[in-house]
């Protein structure tokens, strides 16, 4: 159910913000859960330039909120367009 807007999301960030998908239950998507301390599926996190959390959406993503977010981030940092 949350693919489709993930994959609008990312389609709407492509070459400004980088988009990651894991699976939890894979060893790195494990890790990273714990780190981010995940508690539902799905979980979507938009973190900065240095990986600190700064939107957290737990169930089906709101794309607006989310790409409005990255941006915003994105804009404020000393960004690089991606190839």
């Amino acid at each position: 159910m949350a693919k489709p807007i993930v994959d609008g999301i990312e389609k709407d960030l492509q070459g400004r913000v980088e988009v990651v998908r894991l699976d939890v239950w894979g060893e790195i998507g494990k890790q990273a859960a714990q780190r981010y301390n995940v508690r539902g599926l799905p979980t979507l996190l938009v973190l900065d330039g240095v990986g600190e959390v700064q939107d957290v959406q737990v169930g089906v993503p709101d794309r607006k909120h989310t790409v409005e977010v990255a941006v915003e981030l994105w804009e404020a940092s000393d960004h690089v367009e991606m190839e």
